[in-house]
């Protein structure tokens, strides 16, 4: 990796993350644009647990999820999203957690198709989100164990849903993104929070 690279960036966030529970085990997965064209991404490798990454634990691919360079590691098995959210948004950075929270959200509203977050101030850390009356709707994709399937339904809900700051996928996680390694860290960082919010109010 050049000097420029994000991994210290995307290294401290993992950590950061562990920290708050948003990535145990080998859950999650984190990837940055190193070069616009040809594309290519710095992403973890697969099964690499984000609570402990070193440089070894970071691979660049291509636009088509292919390793570049010589290596023995694998990508994460669900590079192919972030690629089409680099793609539809024009992100500089993709960020995956894995939440208690996201988790059972998901599960609990797939049958809506997603969930709408609205009246709270956390909203403002959102890009381009001026007011606490924004009404955030979150889609929701249905998991899916062919990569290839899964990213087709993940185009289609981008496009859909032109606005859309995150998704969720059903049972699995939070996906957002950001110009830069810190905007989607703070993304990560409000839509947890809110997340977490409805969750708690939901049970009282």
């Amino acid at each position: 990796m050049s000097s420029t690279s994000p991994v210290k960036s995307l290294i401290e966030a993992g950590r950061r993350f562990y920290g708050r529970n948003w990535v145990l085990a080998t859950s999650g997965n984190f990837s940055a644009v190193v070069s616009p064209s040809p594309l290519r991404l710095c992403i973890t490798r697969s099964g690499a647990h984000k609570g402990t990454l070193t440089p070894r634990d970071f691979l660049t691919i291509d636009g088509s999820a292919r390793p570049v360079g010589r290596t023995s590691a694998r990508p994460s098995a669900e590079a192919r999203l972030h690629l089409e959210i680099v793609r539809a948004r024009k992100a500089g950075a993709v960020l995956h957690t894995h939440s208690v929270w996201s988790t059972m959200l998901s599960e609990h509203h797939a049958a809506d198709g997603g969930l709408a977050l609205q009246g709270f101030e956390m909203l403002k850390a959102l890009e381009g989100v001026t007011t606490h009356t924004h009404r955030e709707w979150v889609p929701i994709v249905e998991n899916d164990q062919d990569m290839a399937r899964l990213a087709d339904g993940v185009a289609g809900v981008l496009t859909e849903h032109g606005d859309a700051h995150a998704f969720l996928l059903r049972g699995h996680g939070l996906y957002t993104w950001g110009r830069t390694v810190a905007e989607a860290e703070r993304h990560v960082e409000a839509l947890e929070f809110l997340l977490e919010t409805v969750g708690r109010r939901s049970q009282m």
